[in-house]
């Protein structure tokens, strides 16, 4: 009996000395921290294991203890965005983390869009950057492909810096959204890329939001399992993002939505769905920034623009915006399109307006707003369009209208400022009317920007 508990006591004993505090891998050297916010650091250690941190920018030194799980969290406060800081930790170990920034952290998620990279077409437009993309303060965390059953505490990854090698295998995307944020800013900006072509949006919402929802569930078990990637709700949710929830962020930017078009029906439930479970999971109604998929030829008609549709009803959610890519793609068999720096741009001039109020960049694409009916007659009345609007070839196309014979007529077109007013003699009573409603034709219309009107379909009453 006594050798038993001297084993129990020096098990025990052993246990204690060896505890050491560790830290989840995004927060690690390197690291950029959401500037003059109150961000968390959290991590692992012994049992009332007593921990001190000491952060470069304050003269306060922060003291918590784990709890009985070897559980601890403590939010720091950072002052304006400056750098490189120091992070000490001490315990019974002492961890340092170096070449720590404040700054601007957005998430950059979705499907192969937005993962797309340099090494995968060797695009000219990211090429021309390796001169020069060191300059722009920017770093990079990257998450590789994993899943979880459950919501996980950590995931792989390494804080790096922008330079011509760390380039090539990143986001394009994510780096030209953040190329143009450090030029306007000039703070460092940290982009955490968390993507898997293929993927579903269902993957990327909590299980519980769509088992909890007997229509998302429904339409999740259409969906056809691949071996590629995963399928089932959560599991890209739980390994790639709940990890990072406790990591304070700025916002999020986001292209995905191809492979829902199958499942179009319910994609405008489940979007505005994971927007908001992702909202309520870091606890904050950060700026949600997202891209409406671009002209591809689908083997079914008109599904990709049932999926933008769904896409621009996501607006109504707050501190939402959205970039329109019918202009920028030049090849509708492939469904990735090459130009990523103008996406990127574009995501990045809503941020620096809604976000950064800055308020030069005011050139977005037209939206529609509603109707008025005259006659045979509809005018469509468009947002970001006061100063005119102008049709490509001086020909607009792609508008149809149609009675209740359901019967689609290409439309006579005027072009005023702010609304576009279209009939044809064949249709007396307008009933629905469409614009580059289908998968790969999303019209010529552009605002004196340059920017161009979003797709749209409207039931007239």
């Amino acid at each position: 009996m006594k050798k038993y508990l001297c084993l129990l006591v020096s098990s025990f004993l052993l246990g204690i000395a060896e505890a050491q505090i560790r830290l989840p891998h995004i927060l690690s050297s390197g690291m950029v921290l959401q500037q003059k916010a109150d961000v968390n650091l959290w991590g692992w250690a012994g049992p009332a294991e007593k921990i001190s941190i000491k952060a470069s920018w304050t003269e306060d030194t922060l003291k918590t203890v784990a709890d009985g799980n070897g559980k601890w969290e403590i939010t720091i406060h950072t002052p304006k965005a400056g750098g490189p800081y120091n992070i000490s930790l001490k315990g019974n170990n002492f961890i340092s983390l170096d070449d720590v920034w404040l700054g601007e952290v957005w998430v950059c998620s979705g499907q192969s869009n937005m993962e797309f990279t340099y090494n995968w077409r060797k695009t000219k437009d990211v090429a021309a950057d390796f001169a020069t993309c060191n300059k722009y303060q920017l770093h990079f965390f990257q998450i590789p492909k994993t899943t979880g059953e459950t919501p996980q505490e950590n995931c792989d990854g390494t804080w790096e810096n922008c330079d011509s090698n760390t380039l090539k295998n990143f986001s394009a995307i994510a780096y030209f959204f953040g190329k143009k944020l450090n030029e306007n800013l000039n703070v460092p900006i940290g982009l955490i890329s968390s993507n898997w072509g293929g993927t579903p949006a269902e993957t990327w919402t909590p299980d519980s939001v769509v088992e909890n929802n007997k229509f998302l569930k429904e339409w999740q078990q259409k969906l056809k399992p691949t071996p590629w990637w995963p399928t089932e709700t959560g599991l890209a949710y739980n390994g790639m993002i709940a990890p990072i929830t406790k990591y304070r962020i700025a916002g999020t930017i986001w292209y995905q939505g191809e492979s829902n078009v199958d499942t179009y029906e319910s994609y405008a439930t489940l979007f505005k769905s994971m927007i908001s479970a992702w909202r309520d999971a870091w606890k904050e109604q950060f700026p949600f920034y997202f891209v409406q998929i671009a002209p591809y030829k689908y083997g079914t008609p008109d599904v990709a623009a049932y999926v933008r549709q769904a896409q621009t009803e996501a607006l109504t959610l707050p501190k939402t915006g959205m970039v329109i890519t019918s202009d920028l793609v030049t090849d509708t068999n492939d469904i990735h399109p090459h130009d990523k720096h103008d996406v990127g741009y574009r995501l990045a001039e809503i941020a620096l307006h809604d976000n950064y109020d800055l308020k030069k960049f005011d050139n977005f694409s037209p939206l529609y707003q509603s109707y008025t009916l005259n006659g045979n007659k509809v005018t469509i009345i468009l947002s970001n369009a006061n100063e005119g609007l102008h049709s490509e070839n001086g020909n607009a196309r792609d508008l149809y209208i149609a009675g209740e014979d359901g019967k689609f007529y290409p439309a006579e077109v005027k072009l005023n400022k702010g609304s576009i007013t279209i009939y044809n003699k064949n249709v007396t009573a307008p009933k629905i009317v469409e614009y580059g409603f289908n998968n790969t034709q999303m019209g010529n219309i552009f605002n004196k920007g340059n920017m161009p009107v979003a797709p749209f379909k409207i039931d007239i009453k």
